[in-house]
């Protein structure tokens, strides 16, 4: 019995957002390829230089 109540809890309810629903990444689309593979390619750079100019203070 306490399985079953389990199994019932972990539902997701309907209407929401569930993983199964995704679409595949659509590299035609300059808006994704700007989002999902220069932005973070960006904060990366911008995180290691920043990180630097940190060490170089300190000393």
């Amino acid at each position: 019995m306490k399985s079953l109540i389990n199994f019932i809890a972990l539902q997701l309810p309907i209407g929401t957002p569930n993983p199964d629903d995704n679409q595949p990444l659509d590299l035609s689309d300059p808006f994704e390829v700007i989002v999902f593979i220069i932005l973070p390619i960006v904060i990366a750079i911008l995180y290691f230089l920043w990180r630097k100019q940190n060490q170089k203070d300190k000393k």
